[in-house]
């Protein structure tokens, strides 16, 4: 984000927050807003973890770098879940209770963020989630939970248009792992696509370490699948199904989860074929046109990562992205309206919309899932670059 979309971001909205009673609050000149981040860095679920914390990382360096807000550090505190719910349940109630933290960014995987909205909210702690799943959002009953991502729902949407209106395929398999995302996406997909008029000929899970994925692969082409829609955040999984459609032979499109094209998923390939006919839900702030250029608040991120040595190769710059808007957004909330949580909750209901890099994110009390519709695309996998990628055929 360019000094100027940050300025904007942290000057956002002061007429609305006037309006609301949101008096602008006395910082003391001492002591950080902790913000406590789960992510999983370890485990079969990190790949996401990794680059958002690379995202969040950068985003609060710098604001801090800037002088932080008003003179008050950003301290970022980060428990690695190890892509287990029950450690993150476990993680969130330190960071809560121990650390004490002002804000919890996270988990960062689906499963994980169910098992723990509960906990979060049980806390009086404002939580911000990069999760799909929907359950883990619901204005009433988690009245401090904010998406800062699409739902599920947005993303199914998005991925199920494009192989029944573009490609023009009504014959699908939907597949996900065992993972509480995993099992809640095909459920909650299977359903849309039935419901759009598509035949779902095969509906299954598979364990993110089963070897040998050639028997459910069958499975699928014997049904009379058409094409396959994977929902999991593990490369290698993902990798294995993209590699055995090789070695059959079978020629289908696969489209779904945004890890289809990430560089974990890349580097797990047997051969560059194997990549061709994919394609992956993403978001068009960070997708290059035609011309090969990004947008320029993205492009502008970009290079600010390249100077810090900050890596994009192997993984999505969207999961950058998404990290880097949380430190902003929490500036935000405390610079204009205080650090007590209904007071950041109050901000982020009243006065957006926010500019990000990710998205431009937009609440209100009654509705916390923040991520624009229109900004939800699908992108051509063997299209990598540095973690973005060219929208995929039939996007204008």
């Amino acid at each position: 984000m360019s000094d100027i979309s940050r300025r904007r971001l942290m000057q956002a909205s002061a007429t609305a927050t006037l309006a609301t009673g949101l008096a602008r609050p006395a910082l003391a000149a001492s002591g950080p807003i902790k913000i406590g981040w789960l992510p999983a860095l370890t485990g079969p679920s990190s790949s996401t973890g990794i680059a958002i914390g690379r995202g969040v990382s950068f985003g609060v360096a710098e604001l801090n770098a800037a002088g932080g807000i008003q003179g008050r550090k950003i301290e970022l505190i980060t428990r690695d879940t190890q892509s287990d719910p029950t450690k993150a349940v476990n993680a969130a109630a330190e960071l809560t209770r121990s650390e004490k933290v002002h804000v919890i960014y996270g988990p960062g995987n689906s499963g994980e963020a169910l098992a723990c909205t509960a906990v979060i909210a049980r806390a009086r702690t404002p939580q911000l989630n990069p999760c799909f799943v929907d359950e883990v959002i619901d204005a009433e009953k988690y009245p401090l939970a904010f998406r800062t991502a699409p739902s599920n729902q947005q993303v199914g949407a998005a991925a199920n248009r494009y192989v029944m209106d573009i490609l023009k395929i009504r014959e699908i398999a939907v597949i996900g792992d065992t993972t509480g995302y995993g099992t809640s996406s095909v459920k909650a997909f299977a359903a849309m696509l039935t419901a759009a008029g598509a035949s779902v000929v095969y509906e299954g899970s598979i364990d993110a370490n089963q070897p040998d994925l050639l028997p459910d692969m069958m499975r699928m082409r014997n049904a009379g699948a058409k094409a396959i829609m994977p929902w999991s955040v593990n490369p290698s999984l993902l990798a294995r199904i993209l590699n055995t459609r090789g070695a059959m032979g079978w020629d289908v499109p696969v489209a779904g989860q945004p890890t289809l094209g990430s560089g974990q998923t890349k580097a797990l390939l047997e051969r560059p074929e194997n990549w061709q006919k994919v394609y992956q839900t993403n978001f068009r702030t960070c997708c290059y046109g035609e011309d090969g250029k990004l947008p320029e608040r993205t492009a502008d991120l970009v290079a600010r990562l390249r100077k810090a040595q900050v890596e994009t190769s192997d993984t999505l710059l969207w999961w950058i992205a998404a990290g880097y808007d949380i430190a902003t957004l929490v500036a935000a909330a405390v610079q204009h309206a205080g650090e007590k949580p209904d007071q950041m909750a109050a901000y982020w209901n009243a006065s957006g919309p926010f500019d990000g890099i990710f998205g431009r994110y937009g609440f209100s009390a009654s509705q916390h899932n923040g991520y624009p519709d229109d900004s939800v695309v699908m992108s051509q996998a063997n299209s990598f670059q540095n973690g973005t990628f060219r929208l995929a055929p039939g996007y204008a």
